[in-house]
């Protein structure tokens, strides 16, 4: 199963507030991400059929390796892009919304050039 760019936020979303609350269930990210409970419900069915997620017997989420490894790479790539655009003086509204954007579609090689360029030159 190929993740969708939705997929793709959802998985970080869990991930980010993972590391800020440690407990995620699906109310949190409804919360977060500002969707509906129908939505994010289905959403979560989706990601648990495709393995990236388990569902505990408290209503936790928690990512498997397969939902990990996409959640880092989105999460980084998101963070780099953000902070790559902000220092060529983008608006941080602007900077963060196109990362958003990005980060689901740019190739693992255009990515990893772009982050040893940030890090040879902004770093």
């Amino acid at each position: 199963m190929q993740l969708k760019e939705s997929g793709e936020m959802y998985l970080e979303t869990i991930y980010v507030l993972t590391q800020q609350k440690g407990f995620v269930r699906s109310i949190d990210v409804v919360e977060e991400m500002g969707y509906s409970k129908p939505s994010v419900s289905r959403a979560m069915s989706i990601l648990r059929d495709g393995g990236y997620i388990t569902v505990d017997r408290n209503g936790g989420l928690n990512l498997t390796d397969k939902g990990l490894e996409v959640a880092e790479r989105t999460y980084e790539r998101h963070t780099v892009l953000s902070e790559f655009f902000l220092k060529l003086g983008v608006s941080e509204e602007h900077a963060v919304a196109d990362a958003c954007k990005i980060e689901h579609v740019i190739s693992s090689e255009t990515f990893a050039a772009l982050k040893d360029y940030y890090n040879k030159n902004f770093r």
